[in-house]
């Protein structure tokens, strides 16, 4: 018997996260020193008393079904926590928890999208969007994000680029890969031109939490009632509050795509884990002081190795203003070592520096890579002096 798979899979464009994450674990298994700087997560563990709140809940019989689209008192935290931190207000019939942000994007695209609906995407990208769309018969447009504008797409970008087939646009801000912040008044410019377009806003707004220097999130939602009319936020626990493996996120926005995608996610998923949804819960209505503890940490890190990294020939970067990232353009550091494009710069920074980054390739902009900063600081310092040796030995 010959298996067919569906067209939709074959369409789909290997992970080059995955795939690099996969070599290092290997090489790593051979007993290589390798460093990691591919992670998408938070080094350090959840805090303690959503660990205990979850525990607490299974110990009292919380371990059932729950509503598919999330707990009653988890959504009303959510609401509390919009409502607290940016100023918005919605209703349950507003809220759908799911499993991760990344499963409550796929679920949005899957009920907005129809055959050959465009969706914009700016670049560079965190690399499930263009997927994610794909998967929903949706076309991803690209708009590119000028290394020298930090990153960001102009509302003229943006006007050429809208068609009679544009249903939405994606703003994560701040970005994975870049760790670019919009400004207020960027983001009001960006929504005068979907607004005049009639194109629904995905404002992915994982990494809020995480804004450095005097720099202050703000969620295009916020800046005014038609503006929120139009935008669906997207957001979780994952990055705020360490919780990656719990895989909670949330969607808030027009109560008939809300609506929607519960339905799907009652024939899908059923409900998000309800002990996950209890730990959320916690991290919601609880202390905050660990979010901030982190965030600073981050920030610490940031400063001390984004110096050391410029200092290497041939890289430059934008210094990033949130998450935990920094995206470098290594193209002429990688002609200095000898290689031919940015990929094989790092297969070669793997395989002889032993230093695990992924390529800008993965993202729409392959002159770039990602490292991530969520690691110890000692680990980062040596791999950027793996790096430097890497190339200037290359050099010589």
């Amino acid at each position: 018997m010959t298996i067919r798979l569906a067209n939709r899979v074959g369409a789909l464009t290997p992970s080059s996260t995955l795939a690099i994450t996969a070599k290092a674990k290997e090489l790593k298994s051979q007993g290589l020193d390798i460093i990691g700087l591919g992670a998408g997560e938070p080094d350090f563990n959840t805090p303690a008393n959503i660990i205990e709140a979850a525990y607490k809940s299974m110990k009292d019989g919380m371990t059932k079904y729950t509503p598919s689209g999330g707990l009653p008192e988890l959504k009303q935290a959510v609401i509390h926590k919009l409502k607290r931190d940016q100023g918005l207000t919605y209703e349950n019939s507003q809220i759908i928890i799911g499993n991760g942000a990344k499963h409550v994007l796929y679920t949005l695209f899957q009920v907005l999208l129809n055959e050959g609906d465009e969706v914009i995407i700016p670049t560079p990208y965190w690399v499930s969007y263009p997927e994610q769309v794909k998967l929903a018969g949706g076309q991803p447009v690209y708009v590119e994000g000028n290394e020298d504008k930090d990153f960001k797409i102009t509302p003229a970008q943006l006007e050429e680029t809208i068609t009679e087939k544009t249903k939405a646009i994606i703003i994560n801000s701040p970005s994975n890969p870049t760790g670019m912040l919009y400004s207020k008044e960027e983001l009001a410019a960006l929504g005068e031109v979907c607004l005049r377009n009639n194109i629904l806003i995905v404002s992915d707004e994982i990494y809020e939490k995480l804004v450095y220097a005097e720099n202050k999130h703000v969620s295009i939602a916020q800046l005014s009632p038609e503006l929120k009319a139009i935008t669906i936020v997207i957001n979780g626990v994952s990055k705020s509050h360490s919780m990656t493996g719990w895989r909670i996120g949330y969607a808030a926005g027009d109560k008939e795509i809300i609506g929607a995608m519960t339905d799907l996610a009652s024939h899908s998923t059923s409900n998000p884990t309800t002990t996950s949804q209890f730990g959320a819960l916690e991290a919601y209505d609880g202390p905050q002081e660990a979010v901030e503890e982190m965030r600073q940490a981050f920030e610490e890190r940031l400063n001390i190795i984004f110096e050391k990294l410029i200092s290497i020939p041939g890289v430059t970067c934008k210094k990033p203003q949130g998450a935990f990232y920094l995206y470098p353009n290594v193209k002429k550091a990688a002609q200095y070592a000898g290689y031919d494009d940015v990929d094989q710069f790092v297969e070669g920074l793997l395989e002889e520096a032993l230093v695990a980054v992924i390529p800008g390739s993965g993202f729409g902009t392959p002159d770039n890579i990602r490292l991530s900063y969520a690691t110890s600081l000692d680990l980062l310092e040596e791999a950027v002096k793996r790096i430097s040796t890497f190339v200037t030995n290359k050099m010589s």
